[in-house]
């Protein structure tokens, strides 16, 4: 992480990395009509649950209000399983506002309960679940040992279930645990194994998940191109997703994609992809949906340093648009922010101070750490340009202090360096040079990073080749299996076909032959539809309707084509004295003897 002008985007857009259903009002009124005429609890919980879920994209006090219903519902029934999705649900609702503490505070409370309820009533798959919940929170706290022991114990747990689904998602939330460590062999080893899990299950949700992962794996060591690679990946595999959110995935998805070209300082492209998502949300009619690319917009100017074109898009319509959407989410010190980050930029240092200061107290009391530091770092920035360098030490000093102790060396390295320059501006040359001396050490360090980041790009090249020529060996293996089975299947339908023609030889009653001969067709026939159930795959996709109709006419074929030839052939075999005489020189031929 580090130092950046940027205007605060996790605690408007994290809500937006969850599904999004269809147009706030329209998906708002029909979930409720919905839930007028539910009657059971299988049939009432989902409806309740989803729009506990859409309204904290449109009103977080009545999903909070449908979210206290939804536990209600689950404690009044008593079902043990439904009170736990309840707690879960209600957690990963608050969860997605987790920036701000009162939401984060809720989010720990639900999942904690959620947790307590299956370990009280032994349900092994649902303590999993709630343990992997716990770990992700905690990576948005960031506690990365809590994180840590919480999928660790989800991970020995899922281990014994045979929902491989489960296992695949460990593997990811260990993934990005690893990567939160800074462990990357291990990261990417867990998302590829995660990845390959999935696939062999053949489930995309699943597979674009992974993708996703690995997509912020690979931002994460700075090889944009790949992470770029995953995320388009991920989008392309929406297609083949049948669920109604897909188009609101792919507004999400144009917007990260954009990011991703903005860290590779791909401008205009990155540009290009925040309007297209805010053209798409307008097409799909849904407001709320555009404003991941109102902020990606702002921070883009403000990365480009141009905080004049900043402010002409606060002051726009999609500024005033997003202002609204803030102040209706109780995020009103975010306007607040972003017009004194401005102001700082175009040298207004009066009005920048006195927003900036407006803005504290939700920062300060009510952001988590990453939040907080970037707030100081703009206060920073301000005293420092408006000539007020007492107050401009005293904040980098606290950037410094909080980026120590979470690990953050680029932020530590810029505190440094503009505290150097500010003590020699206020005459302190003793504390100057031990800022100077700090700043090249970070410097230093960073380098050896950058280094290792190279190294690791690297090593997660090889690892991935490895794990692919593992993975082609493997299929080889199986492929070479299968084929020697399919041998052996041929051989013993070829000698069992030429066991029945030599029965047909003697004088084997009627009734030993057609027993071996309805034994001998169906296996050849049921071999011939295995071939072609094994080779339709290419052609059908696994669509169950074009399975099914293939099969009707391959059946429609065969099995008359069965009957047919089973009723010659046994005819043929079985017709009296037919090939007696045949029977006897070959008798005679193989074991000797006189006639008959």
């Amino acid at each position: 992480m580090t130092i950046k002008r940027y205007i605060l985007a996790t605690a408007v857009c994290c809500m937006f990395s969850v599904s999004m259903y269809a147009q706030e009002a329209a998906a708002v009124d029909s979930l409720r009509a919905a839930m007028g005429k539910a009657v059971t609890l299988e049939q009432k919980f989902p409806l309740m649950e989803e729009l506990s879920r859409v309204l904290m994209n449109v009103n977080p006090k009545q999903a909070d209000e449908t979210g206290t219903q939804l536990i209600t519902l689950a404690e009044e029934s008593r079902d043990r399983k439904y009170m736990f999705k309840a707690y879960l649900s209600n957690g990963t609702r608050c969860s997605y506002m987790a920036s701000q503490k009162v939401y984060s505070d809720k989010a720990l409370s639900f999942y904690n309960k959620a947790l307590e309820l299956a370990r009280q009533n032994r349900l092994t798959e649902e303590t999993g679940i709630a343990q992997q919940h716990l770990a992700m929170f905690y990576l948005l706290i960031p506690d990365k040992e809590k994180a840590f022991s919480y999928i660790t114990q989800a991970s020995s747990l899922t281990a014994t279930l045979s929902n491989d689904s489960l296992r695949a998602e460990s593997f990811n939330i260990f993934g990005q645990v690893y990567q939160a460590k800074n462990e990357n062999i291990l990261a990417l080893r867990s998302y590829l194994n995660g990845l390959r899990l999935a696939e062999e299950l053949k489930n995309s949700p699943l597979i674009r998940n992974c993708y996703l992962y690995l997509s912020d794996f690979y931002a994460d060591i700075e090889d944009y191109d790949k992470a770029i690679d995953y995320t388009t990946l991920a989008y392309k595999i929406l297609e083949s997703i049948k669920e109604k959110n897909v188009p609101y995935q792919k507004v999400i998805y144009t917007n990260n994609l954009g990011n991703l070209f903005a860290k590779k300082k791909n401008y205009d492209i990155a540009i290009s992809y925040f309007e297209r998502s805010i053209r798409m949300a307008d097409s799909l009619k849904f407001s709320t949906l555009k404003i991941p690319g109102y902020v990606s917009l702002l921070n883009q100017y403000l990365r480009m340093d141009e905080p004049q074109k900043a402010l002409n898009y606060l002051n726009s319509k999609e500024g005033n648009e997003l202002k609204k959407y803030l102040t209706n989410f109780g995020m009103s010190a975010v306007i607040d922010q972003a017009y004194g980050v401005v102001y700082t930029g175009l040298g207004r240092f009066d009005s920048a101070g006195i927003l900036l200061e407006k803005a504290r107290p939700m920062f300060e009391n009510g952001g988590n750490e990453y939040n907080k530091v970037g707030f100081i770092a703009q206060l920073a920035t301000y005293y420092n340009k408006s000539g007020n360098y007492k107050m401009a030490i005293s904040h980098y000093l606290q950037v410094k202090d909080i980026s120590e102790r979470n690990g953050w060396l680029e932020n530590v390295e810029k505190a440094a360096k503009y505290l150097d320059t500010l003590y020699s501006k206020t005459g302190n040359l003793q504390e100057s040079g031990k800022y100077n001396a700090l700043y090249y050490q970070y410097k230093d360090s960073i380098k050896t990073l950058k280094r290792e980041n190279e190294m690791r790009k690297e090593e997660a090249d090889d690892e991935q080749q490895r794990l692919m020529r593992a993975q082609k060996e493997a299929e080889e293996i199986k492929k070479r299996r299968n084929n020697i089975q399919y041998l052996a299947i041929v051989i013993g339908i070829i000698s069992l076909f030429v066991s029945m023609v030599i029965l047909g030889m003697f004088k084997v009653s009627a009734g030993v032959i057609r027993a071996v001969g309805f034994f001998v067709f169906l296996m050849f026939f049921e071999f011939i539809f295995l071939i072609f159930k094994k080779n339709i795959y290419s052609i059908t996709q696994g669509e169950p309707w074009k399975d099914l109709a293939f099969m009707i006419a391959l059946a429609a074929i065969l099995v008359p084509l069965h009957h047919w030839l089973e009723h010659k052939v046994l005819h043929y075999l079985t017709s009296h004295n037919r090939l007696t005489s045949a029977g006897f020189h070959l008798k005679k031929r193989i074991f000797g003897g006189g006639g008959e």
